[in-house]
């Protein structure tokens, strides 16, 4: 019997082991899990933060999951030693052996955020369940806290948060908003509707000192004051394990289309894995990893190889609705492209397309979500984009074939994350998936990020009203 072991047990452990189990009911599955906890949605965490989902809402796997699918599972077991030459981890056999290590909070440099090697007391990480509880356990309406980051997690954090009714102040290093994924005007609207919820900002700005109970000193001076400050500030691939092992690293744990490492037994999926094709901190690339490792672990399809994923990044943030994709830096002079941008920073509004050969190459829709259903679906499927540029990032423009959920095609993609199409959703449907959670058992449908939940909706009232009535 073959034996595959995975080290870590979050969101691509878990993965992997559902999707070899799927492809093989045989094959020997042991995870070993630092955190105590069942593997958990790591997208839902500011949801938690913000009170509007319980901790246990956002599990992956019941109580009962690796009992019932003959899975060894090892909670709360922090790794020491990979032995390639004799196969083992710390003294557990593998023929193959997976890291889904996954990353760890970045600390910025800032005097007294870290005392003897942990963070000081008031400060907190937003990164695990445990911190989520910890925030909450401290966070109290009206106190003053600081967010350091203004990423994707820093403005999810911040949201959270202020729907508690903190007083939240967001200091970030660069001069706008998610830098990475925002251009810096959809930035500059971003700012100014989370400015509206009661956020604060200090941009181009770093931490300097923390004083503990009353706040940040910044590096111009400035005094932010804070009872807590909460560090979200971006994250680094958990290598530590690899590198102890001899396995080549760079940013992350280097791995080919194949996901192998340098010893061709051990694999790296997830945040701690580095591939040209992926982006990390995203939990679709390291889902489609698991299912192109899993066909090769299980002989279901030994050609498989990952090619990377092209991304949509969605920010979880209640009352904002924002969706970037691909390429959003190109100026609009480029001269190889069609750029074309609409901002109304009054109303919360930026829409900025990017087109190559009539086709959508990269996209930033910010308080449209009509228009961002509409972008996302023709960059999914690659088809050309509507003549009317203007009625397609103000939403009101539509694909003809995607007028109603009967007319979409059954190739298309409904839920990104986990590559869930209509025709899937309309198969389980008929099998007897006829409410949102069966629906989310039977396909994995809107248990990612959540952000397809308005379109399964959809489908599923299409699919009820196209059901004969009964005599």
């Amino acid at each position: 019997m073959r034996r595959v072991v995975i080290v870590g047990y979050g969101m691509a452990g878990a993965r992997l082991a559902d999707e070899l189990r799927r492809r093989d009911q045989d094959i020997s599955i042991t995870i070993i899990g630092s955190e105590p906890h069942a593997a958990y949605n790591r997208v839902l965490l500011s949801t938690v933060v913000a009170g509007t989902m319980t901790p246990e809402s956002t599990r992956l796997h019941d109580d009962r999951w690796a009992a019932e699918h003959n899975i060894d599972l090892r909670l709360g077991q922090t790794i020491s030693e990979i032995d390639r030459a004799s196969r083992t981890v710390d003294g557990i056999p593998y023929d193959a052996l997976v890291l889904a290590t996954g990353s760890t909070p970045w600390v910025p440099p800032a005097e007294g955020l870290v005392e003897d090697g942990k963070l000081a007391p008031g400060v907190v990480a937003f990164r695990t369940l445990d911190d989520c509880a910890e925030i909450e356990a401290k966070a109290k309406k009206g106190m003053p806290v600081v967010v350091l980051g203004g990423g994707l997690l820093g403005i999810e954090a911040a949201r959270g948060l202020a729907g508690r009714g903190c007083l939240v102040t967001v200091v970030h290093p660069v001069g706008h908003l998610m830098e990475r994924q925002l251009d810096p005007g959809a930035g500059g609207v971003l700012a100014r509707t989370l400015g509206q919820l009661g956020i604060e900002f200090k941009l181009n700005s770093l931490a300097a000192k923390y004083l503990p109970g009353d706040g940040l000193i910044l590096d111009d001076g400035t005094h932010v004051p804070a009872e807590l400050v909460v560090v979200s500030a971006g994250v680094r691939a958990e290598t530590s394990l690899a590198v102890k092992a001899g396995l080549e690293v760079d940013r992350g744990i280097l791995v080919d289309d194949a996901l192998r490492t340098s010893d061709p037994r051990i694999h790296a999926i997830g945040d701690c894995a580095q591939h040209p094709g992926t982006v990390s901190g995203l939990v679709q690339p390291a889902w489609d990893q698991a299912a192109v490792l899993a066909d090769r672990l299980t002989g279901a399809n030994p050609a498989a190889r990952y090619r990377g994923t092209s991304v949509v990044t969605r920010l979880k943030a209640r009352d904002v609705d924002l969706a970037a994709l691909g390429d959003v830096h190109t100026d609009v002079d480029c001269q190889d492209a069609e750029v074309l941008c609409f901002q109304e920073p009054s109303r919360g509004r930026y829409a900025k397309l990017v087109l190559r050969d009539d086709r959508v190459a990269g996209a930033i829709v910010l308080g449209a979500p009509d228009a961002a259903a509409t972008i996302t679906q023709l960059y999914d499927r690659g088809i050309p984009a509507p003549t009317d540029r203007l009625a397609l990032l103000l939403g009101r423009a539509l694909p003809a074939e995607a007028a109603s959920p009967a007319d979409l095609p059954s190739s298309a993609v409904i839920c990104r994350c986990n590559t869930v199409s209509k025709g899937q959703i309309v198969s389980a449907w008929r099998s007897g998936a006829e409410t949102l959670p069966q629906l989310a058992e039977a396909t994995r449908a809107t248990t990612g990020c959540g952000g397809c939940k308005d379109a399964v909706c959809g489908l599923l009232d299409w699919l009820g009203a196209s059901q004969p009535a009964s005599a």
